[in-house]
């Protein structure tokens, strides 16, 4: 590179704002156990101005921002560039196939990788919305607390009993470990560590050896939120009921494609169907994410009628078979 387009270019470093994100690496991965299980990148991100934060992104938003980017300056004939263009970095592809946790561990120094490629082109493209915007520290971003700093707390609990959970968000303890507290999720329920695995447990199982801060009573100290999904299997056997803990806000509105796997993996079951009951107490069949929306409405509407707990979704999953189209009272 010349003098002259050295000093152009320095130049324009001087001018950017001093919130503009200069250098981003990966610090962790962390795994969400909603209605659908997925690791998210903790990333530490640095500015111009020197200050500097933690971001969570999934490999799906880093696949969204290179779209844009690539719609907005790739050039058609890469061995000419053109006006306001420029060769972007590549970034890895999608996994299909394989355990998300080693496939997020692997993704981590191609995408460390990327960053810095992306965030050393000319400046004026660390001034496009979608970038500034996929590096900005978002509400969420500020107020959640990375699990690998929380670990490092020496709040414990040893298991008094064997304790199998019941869904992916629940953990599975044998008496004598011992667990890391995180924080208090509810009343009854725990949120902790053990053997490299995150997740809630009943504190009737558990001996304190360490007792949590009052920082971290229920609602307070940025952990995340777990709601609750009452289930119902229909057989003609009988009603086999399951509350699914999931670490999602109740306000969410999860895709018929998620909820359909998750039931499978509940129930052990492949060939079902989901079902909701109207107001007459007659089963409405499921069959895409318009229902979904539908069914979510109408158990809004109708929460004021049931009293639940809290942290509880306010609408029910029915399932049956998906050949049965009988009726079975839940209520027996």
């Amino acid at each position: 590179m010349s003098l002259p387009q050295q000093l152009r270019d320095q130049s324009d470093f001087d001018q950017l704002p001093l919130n503009i994100p200069v250098s981003a690496t990966i610090a962790d991965i962390e795994e969400n156990k909603g209605f659908i299980d997925y690791f998210r990148f903790v990333i530490e991100v640095k500015t111009k101005g020197e200050s500097k934060y933690l971001i969570y992104r999934r490999y799906r938003e880093f696949f969204n921002l290179h779209q844009i980017l690539e719609a907005r300056y790739s050039p058609e004939n890469p061995a000419k560039l053109g006006p306001n263009t420029c060769i972007l970095p590549p970034l890895p592809g999608k996994i299909f196939i394989g355990n998300k946790k080693d496939i997020a561990e692997s993704r981590i120094p191609e995408l460390n990788t990327y960053m810095k490629r992306l965030l050393g082109l000319p400046t004026w493209v660390l001034l496009d919305e979608a970038l500034r915007m996929f590096f900005y520290q978002t509400e969420q971003d500020s107020e959640h607390q990375p699990r690998a700093l929380r670990r490092l707390r020496p709040n414990t609990r040893k298991a008094m009993f064997d304790f199998r959970g019941n869904s992916k968000a629940e953990l599975n303890l044998k008496k004598g470990e011992v667990i890391f507290l995180l924080r208090r999720v509810n009343a009854d329920w725990l949120e902790g560590t053990v053997n490299n695995q995150t997740g809630i447990f009943p504190e009737t199982f558990v001996k304190i050896i360490k007792p949590l801060p009052e920082s971290d009573s229920e609602g307070e100290g940025g952990g995340h939120t777990y709601s609750c999904l009452r289930c119902f299997l229909l057989t003609p056997s009988g009603v086999d009921t399951r509350d699914v803990c999931v670490q999602e806000d109740l306000s969410i509105q999860p895709s018929y494609k998620d909820l359909l796997s998750r039931m499978r993996n509940v129930f052990k079951v492949d060939d079902i169907a989901l079902n909701y009951r109207d107001p007459d107490g007659d089963l409405i069949r499921i069959l895409d994410d318009e229902d979904v929306q539908l069914m979510i409405k109408e158990g809004r509407r109708q929460q004021h009628k049931v009293k639940r707990p809290v942290n509880q979704f306010p609408w029910e999953l029915h399932v049956t078979m998906a050949s049965d189209l009988s009726v079975y009272n839940t209520e027996a």
